[in-house]
């Protein structure tokens, strides 16, 4: 019974959240995107469009998440990725514009907004309903009654019962009793409904798996162009550094051979720049190895391996961790990555003086925030380290939405599908 209780309570908290913030943010959401919709033909809804669709997107992930956390219901999302030749300026504006408009998940999203603030309320504020009604007529039962009333005539009614004086307040209090009852075992059920309606909203249709599958090929392929890029990097790397290094070793050690005799000196010196040369080679090597994959991630996880990158940072850095397991390797790999672009992004172009970092795992979503105190002014689509972020989470079908008004703060939230071991 406890957990019953406790469950209806919860549900019925959240009932309201979803209701006053939800109703708050979609008709401002809403609203504004109307707007800036309407002055596309202007040439300057062009400016602000592609950033307000932005926070669109942002807040439909967040209700994706709230879906998956509170009632494990899973509602996907299914954004068409923006190529990463969009290109900057005004121009590159008007090409982001068009691309962001021509998404059929960007008219869902806005359909939605119109849902939420409906129906969307509605079933929100039901579960809160049942459970917080039942204290009117209690209060009545108490005496209220009297306040609303002259003891004569029907002074209130308290849903279809009339409250004349102190015996139709008890039966207040007997009704109030059955709603809580009722909301006992309704209240979780309402709120999965909210949740129902909102992925009817989200959800693509059937019609939209032939999209599904283009970006899924989308997303396969620059994973396939990335794992190519890396593979000449690293090959570049070795060829350049490591490599040429030991061709100098072996060379100092040849010289070495035929000077031994009849210049020690001269061999001396040459077999410490060989030592030196080793050593430059074993370093650029471990350093090659830390950007292939860190031994720290592999040995103990992701976590820790967040940890090490905080500690390399210039700027004080809180990591906060929750994590009962590990994730498989090459998720692990992917988000970790992404934490440290991002963490770049941070220190070189925000201008970040503190940094906040979030990994947890919960409702099989690995979920990682990075909040820094920098200049803000961070957009996806703009050619810049969060598309390859964005196209680096895509291959494991993961989301990434960004928050950084001009002035900051900016939070950068990075959510992948993934189970623990």
């Amino acid at each position: 019974m406890g957990t019953r209780v406790r469950g209806a309570v919860v549900a019925g908290a959240r009932g309201v959240v979803l209701a006053v913030a939800g109703l708050a943010g979609s008709i401002t959401l809403f609203v504004v995107s109307v707007l800036s919709i309407a002055l596309v033909p202007l040439g300057v809804g062009a400016l602000a469009t592609p950033s307000v669709l932005g926070l669109v997107r942002f807040w439909a992930n967040r209700r994706r998440v709230a879906a998956a956390e509170w009632c494990g219901i899973r509602i996907p999302a299914a954004y068409r990725p923006l190529p990463p030749d969009v290109g900057g300026g005004p121009a590159g504006q008007v090409r982001r514009t068009r691309l962001v408009l021509g998404d059929p998940a960007t008219w869902r999203d806005l359909r939605w907004l119109l849902v939420d603030m409906t129906a969307g309320c509605v079933t929100a504020l039901l579960p809160a309903a049942l459970m917080l009604y039942p204290l009117e007529g209690y209060a009545m039962a108490a005496g209220l009654w009297r306040a609303v009333t002259d003891g004569t005539h029907i002074g209130y009614w308290y849903a279809f019962v009339p409250i004349s004086g102190q015996g139709s307040a008890l039966l207040a209090a007997l009704l109030g009793t059955v709603f809580l009852a009722v909301g006992m075992y309704a209240a979780p059920a309402l709120l999965r409904a909210h949740f129902r309606v909102t992925r009817a909203a989200l959800a693509p249709s059937d019609g939209e798996l032939t999209e599904r599958v283009r970006v899924l090929t989308e997303t396969r392929r620059d994973a396939v162009d990335t794992s190519a890029a890396e593979l000449r990097r690293i090959e570049r790397d070795l060829h350049d550094g490591a490599q040429a290094r030991l061709v100098a070793v072996g060379m100092d050690l040849g010289t070495v051979e035929a000077l031994i005799e009849k210049d020690p000196a001269k061999a001396r010196e040459l077999l410490a720049q060989a030592r030196r040369s080793s050593a430059d080679a074993l370093t650029e090597l471990r350093d090659l190895v830390r950007g292939i994959h860190p031994p720290v991630l592999a040995e103990r996880g992701l976590g820790d391996a967040v940890r090490a990158l905080a500690l390399r940072l210039p700027v004080p850095t809180e990591v906060d961790v929750e994590l009962p397991g590990r994730a498989d390797a090459p998720v692990e790999s992917a988000a970790y990555f992404a934490v440290s672009e991002t963490l770049t992004n941070a220190v070189k172009h925000a201008g970040a003086g503190r940094v906040w970092v979030d990994v947890r795992h919960s409702a099989g979503m690995l979920r990682i925030s990075v909040t820094d105190n920098g200049e803000g002014g961070a957009v996806v689509g703009a050619g810049g380290g969060l598309d390859g972020i964005e196209r680096r989470l895509g291959t494991f079908d993961g989301v990434l939405a960004v928050s950084s008004p001009a002035g900051g703060p900016t939070m950068v939230t990075m959510e992948i599908p993934c189970a623990l071991s």
